[in-house]
């Protein structure tokens, strides 16, 4: 699927995305150390009732987050992390937990006072890593061991790490071929903050070191969003390529089998042991060679031609484990990834993208060399992880819309793929057995948070492992949603949900509100969401749709809006308004409409277009392109999306800008934002309120400390909860006349 860079696409499970990320929070304040035992005022109950009920602000807290699902090699165990969060530290906790395929109570095996996630077993099911910083340790990895006993977990450094054989003798991986330069000894600066010293190059320095404690910016690249500001180099840059190496199980040694000056990449072994397939230039061409080109390539003015013209990125090229000279495979215009060996070593699968606005398919071709044979042209969707099995099978995950599958691919490409597990839901994160029989993965439905699931290969017998949700399913009356679809303009059909009220009665009429993805290029679907969930327990029908623009129908329907986010991408929405308008249950007079990022821009855009909402709220918002690309940390979006950098094609940024119509808003807006957000910086905020405060508009900002882009889904949970909460008293405010707090 396409990237995404305005919200992380919801094609994860939503309730995964909640509480996948593990966060340590920075200090308390003494106010939020006494908010631990005070709840008092908040809304949040220090004890929950019991149901069947709606939807509480501290049920959030209870729901749990099942992922990374790995089967042992044997099929009889999966191992999964299980992340939860712990409301009185203002945190997440993951842990390891197993469960038995045939059944029965998972168990943890992870130590509750540390954090572990991301299991996988070894090819011998002897050990089980994962991931985890814990204090005397070298490294992330920790194992534990299966074949006898073991106690706590403990590190083994000659078990390598990367891809094995089907024997899981030996590991092949990349790695650089030199170390990270270091800073000179003797540095003047050395005592300065990272940001502060005098990058590499750069023509000023401090007057006094000890007495400049700024930043110092001379790099394009100085900010992320999720970590934040980035020193720039002190040192001339290195190439470093990343070269294939190998390490034996039960040996520490490294054997570097490449010396090259090109990088290789997804690096995966033949299940005979006797060659590594990697991605590589296609001419092998050095590594600054291709990042200069790059360079000069990004700076040069725009054309379309330039950026629509095929190019080969990267080509597939296969080595003696042993090393050697590489030989190229096939030589095929577009990018290729996600290698995959077939059982009998033969033969590689791959995914290909022949343009950046092109469709994705699945490939096939021989390792001896030859043209890659496309074994699902003309699906509209496109392949996600690949799984070649033992008996020869060759399956692919998929997103069909709104909802995700398992599908097997007809290996002549004679026909289109088969589902064999789907259904209205996300199924994430596949795991297989050795022997290619049983499957686990996780799945999510409208009413249900994720959970671990195991099946047959082939889509039959499939069965529920875990239940860590069942008790706040049992007292939570989760909110389901209808599903339909419409002709907008163009006669593009659109995917659409309306979810219905807690306590929904025929007859009556209620407030609705609109909820706008992010992305981009990200997307909705058949999933448990907490932002849905948290305003129909309000009382109130929740609108969500895949405009034009989403991802999981097809490149073509993706890459439609380029150039006119705001155009036909609007009209698909307010398409979706109408219909649901005309329905005798909703209230068209009491609606309201709330986004993040691109969904930011969005509302705010939809409220320079239209009065016809009562109440807006902005989350994330973009409201100047200009500002924007000077500010944010992903530039490239709209030197892609608007056809050039604002210089070049000024009008459209300021065409496609809200701040340009702001003297049309008429709607109260409720602004939430980011103090560390690089995506979608502050400032637009800051424009839109006072621009709105200016003309008597209502309008309120909150800014959230210690919080970047990805608040909404990762940030700490006492701010994310109070976000939920804010969301309902606005909404309730002008949609239901509940009075302010």
């Amino acid at each position: 699927m396409p990237n995404s860079v305005f919200g992380a696409p919801w094609r994860i499970a939503p309730s995964s995305a909640l509480l996948l990320a593990v966060m340590f929070a920075p200090e308390r304040t003494a106010a939020q150390a006494a908010a631990r035992t005070v709840v008092a005022g908040t809304g949040i109950p220090s004890s929950l009732p019991t149901g069947p009920r709606a939807m509480m602000l501290g049920d959030w807290y209870r729901v749990v987050s099942v992922s990374s699902p790995a089967v042992s090699p044997d099929g009889k165990r999966v191992a999964m992390t299980v992340t939860k969060a712990v409301e009185g530290e203002n945190r997440r906790h993951s842990e390891i937990w197993v469960a038995n395929t045939t059944g029965g109570e998972p168990q943890r095996w992870t130590s509750p006072n540390t954090e572990s996630s991301n299991p996988r077993w070894s090819p011998d099911g002897k050990y089980l890593f994962f991931t985890s910083q814990r204090a005397g340790g070298k490294g992330n990895s920790w194992a534990i061991r299966l074949d006898q006993p073991s106690g706590e977990a403990v590190q083994v450094p000659e078990y390598p790490s990367g891809s094995m054989p089907a024997d899981g003798s030996f590991a092949v991986f990349t790695d650089a071929a030199a170390p990270a330069p270091q800073v000179p000894p003797g540095d003047p600066f050395a005592q300065q903050p990272p940001m502060a010293r005098p990058p590499f190059d750069a023509i000023t320095r401090p007057a006094v070191p000890a007495r400049f404690d700024g930043r110092h910016v001379v790099d394009m690249v100085y900010k992320n969003n999720n970590t934040g500001f980035v020193p720039g180099r002190r040192t001339p840059r290195t190439w470093r390529p990343q070269q294939l190496v190998r390490q034996n199980v039960g040996d520490t040694a490294r054997k570097q089998i490449t010396n090259v000056a090109y990088s290789h990449r997804g690096a995966v072994v033949s299940p005979d042991g006797k060659w590594v397939a990697f991605l590589a230039d296609p001419r092998l061409r050095p590594d600054s060679v291709v990042e200069m080109e790059r360079d000069a390539l990004a700076k040069l003015p725009y054309d379309k031609v330039r950026d629509e013209a095929e190019r080969n990125e990267v080509d597939i090229y296969v080595i003696s484990v042993d090393g050697g000279t590489p030989r190229k495979v096939a030589d095929w215009m577009g990018a290729e990834s996600n290698l995959e060996w077939s059982p009998d070593s033969k033969r590689l699968a791959f995914i290909g993208r022949p343009g950046r606005t092109k469709n994705a398919s699945l490939f096939v071709v021989d390792a001896a060399g030859g043209s890659p044979k496309n074994l699902i042209p003309g699906w509209q969707y496109e392949p996600g992880d690949l799984f070649w099995l033992k008996n020869g099978q060759l399956h692919v995950a998929a997103d069909i819309g709104g909802r995700s599958a398992l599908l097997r691919v007809d290996i002549t490409g004679a026909t289109l793929p088969k589902e064999l597990i789907g259904g209205r839901r996300q199924l994430r994160a596949a795991s297989y057995d050795a022997a290619g029989k049983i499957v686990a993965y996780t799945a999510t439905s409208m009413t249900k948070p994720t959970e671990l699931y195991v099946a047959n290969a082939d889509g039959t017998g499939e069965r529920k492992l875990t239940g860590f949700n069942d008790a706040v399913n049992a007292d939570v009356v989760w909110s389901d949603a209808e599903r339909f679809t419409y002709r907008s303009v163009g006669n593009m059909e659109i995917e659409g949900w309306l979810m219905k009220p807690y306590g929904y009665e025929a007859g009556k009429k209620y407030p609705m509100v609109i909820y706008i993805h992010g992305g981009p290029h990200s997307a909705y679907g058949e999933g448990w969401f907490d932002e849905f969930q948290n305003l129909a327990a309000q009382g109130m029908f929740v609108l969500f749709t895949n405009p034009r623009g989403s991802s999981g129908y097809g490149a073509d329907f993706t890459y439609s809006t380029r150039g006119r986010w705001g155009m036909e991408d609007y009209d698909d929405l307010m398409k979706a308004v109408d219909i649901v308008a005309a329905r005798p249950d909703v209230d068209s007079t009491r609606m309201g409409a709330t986004g993040g990022s691109y969904g930011g821009f969005m509302t705010t855009w939809i409220a320079t277009k239209t009065n016809r909402f009562r109440a807006i709220e902005t989350d994330r918002t973009i409201t100047d392109w200009t500002y924007w690309y000077g500010s944010s940390d992903a530039q490239g979006l709209t030197e892609f999306e608007f056809y050039g950098k604002p210089w070049d094609n000024q009008a459209l940024y300021d065409t496609l800008s809200p701040i340009r119509y702001v003297s049309k808003v008429k709607t109260p807006m409720l602004i939430v934002q980011s103090e560390e957000d690089h995506r979608t910086p502050m400032g637009s905020a800051e424009m839109w309120f006072m621009s709105l405060k200016k003309q008597g508009v209502p309008v309120e900002l909150v800014r959230y400390p210690r919080s970047n882009h990805d608040l909404s889904r990762t940030g700490e949970p006492w701010l994310l909860v109070d976000r939920l909460g804010r969301l309902r008293q606005w909404f309730g405010y002008w949609l239901q006349g509940k009075a302010a707090n």
